[in-house]
């Protein structure tokens, strides 16, 4: 209590060096653990023999001892700095994007009006906007301007669909941001196109191969393959974390993988059944669906849940088409579920296998909605997560919290 400041220094500056030796051993080279010990059995010294200025300096030689024993550091470049800051905040995204949450883009609009699939509009060149207005609309709605020229001739296949004319144009998809296509032919590389395919046909592709086929399929160099506008769908961000602590919730917006959900592979290829779906929770394991428009009925009751009821009534967003939940149309080849009103969707609540009770999803544009009504149950270990929340655009109405 009465000992004076400069000796209380100094013996906190010897404790130090003691633990700056123990913890610094293994960078030390052993002549300079040497000097630092006989630097503090110096300060000791002078500290015993009540020698203020002897103590002041051999502090002084300490401190210097200390501080130059360790190699010093070449200090980062700015780029150097950068390149750390980039890495650990991409670490950091992934880690989010792994176990809390990650991005997904509505590719279609089998969710409409709730959320916002990709749609895209044929419009001439010469009537876009000017080129701020375009770069506004894509901040504030997502709203892309396209035109693709065709760079080579190219030899097609094609086939006459009840649609109208189709082609080998594979969609793909980068990290769930980004969904795009590209057009296959059977003399060149294929060609990227700044849209999903659907869109793509919308955009003036369907119409480009109708031509070609007059030319025995082959689209001529410099013939204009899409033109008109995109808007992007909106980027969703899927809640990972909330399946571990609750189960999920009937008349909630959720995610799931399609692996393994067979009946995708058989309505939509073997790319629909290596992606992604968002559609509305609508069974849990134990319910028996059933329909009977505009009503979804689960064990024989109209279903009760907000979501639910909110696509039965249709109104206001809903176009005047919307009839609610409708049945799915029959197939001569391909079986489907929910065809007549005496169909029943059940729900498996006890499957010994963990992971494989069974659930039910269907699009609130159920008029235009690949959903259970044509492939049948989503197993849990398909479950990703519920939809939380609309990243953007953001003046698309639908930038929040997701009901």
């Amino acid at each position: 209590m009465f000992t004076a400041s400069w000796k209380k220094n100094a013996k906190i500056l010897a404790k130090g060096a003691k633990k700056f030796i123990a913890y610094k051993r293994d960078l030390l080279a052993p002549d300079r653990v040497a000097e630092v010990e006989s630097r503090r059995q110096d300060l000791l010294k002078a500290i015993k023999q009540n020698d203020q200025e002897k103590t002041a300096e051999a502090s002084k030689q300490l401190r210097a001892t200390c501080e130059n024993s360790l190699p010093r550091e070449k200090s980062q470049s700015w780029f150097e700095e950068n390149v750390e800051v980039m890495f650990v905040a991409i670490v950091i995204a992934l880690g989010l994007r792994a176990y809390y949450l990650q991005p997904f883009r509505i590719p279609t609009g089998s969710m409409q009006p709730t959320l916002n699939g990709i749609v895209g509009t044929p419009l001439k060149q010469d009537e876009w906007p000017s080129f701020p207005k375009r770069m506004l609309e894509y901040a504030l709605r997502g709203r892309s301007y396209v035109k693709v020229v065709n760079d080579q001739d190219r030899q097609i296949r094609y086939a006459n669909t009840p649609e109208g004319y189709r082609t080998d144009a594979q969609d793909v998809q980068w990290m769930h941001f980004f969904s795009r296509s590209q057009l296959m032919s059977l003399n060149q590389k294929p060609l990227r196109l700044p849209a999903p395919s659907s869109q793509a046909y919308e955009l003036g592709l369907e119409e480009a191969i109708a031509g070609a086929v007059k030319q025995g399929g082959v689209i001529e160099k410099g013939k204009v393959l899409l033109e008109g506008f995109i808007d992007a769908g909106d980027l969703v961000l899927v809640d990972k974390f909330s399946y571990h602590f609750r189960k999920p919730e009937r008349g909630e917006v959720f995610v799931f993988d399609t692996l393994g959900i067979k009946g995708i592979e058989e309505h939509s290829g073997p790319q629909g059944g290596g992606s992604h779906y968002i559609k509305r929770l609508v069974g849990v394991p134990g319910d028996e669906l059933s329909i009977d428009t505009p009503n979804l009925l689960i064990d024989g009751r109209v279903a009760e849940e907000a979501g639910i009821k909110r696509v039965a009534k249709g109104g206001e967003p809903f176009e005047k088409s919307h009839k609610g939940y409708v049945l799915a149309h029959p197939s001569k080849d391909l079986h489907r579920y929910l065809v007549e009103t005496t169909d029943v969707l059940k729900l498996d609540a006890d499957s010994r296998k963990t992971g494989f009770n069974e659930y039910a999803a269907m699009g609130d544009n159920t008029g235009n909605s690949l959903d259970s009504r044509y492939w049948g149950t989503v197993k849990e270990y398909n479950l990703v997560g519920p939809a939380a929340f609309v990243l953007w655009p953001i003046s698309s109405g639908h930038w929040g919290f997701i009901h």
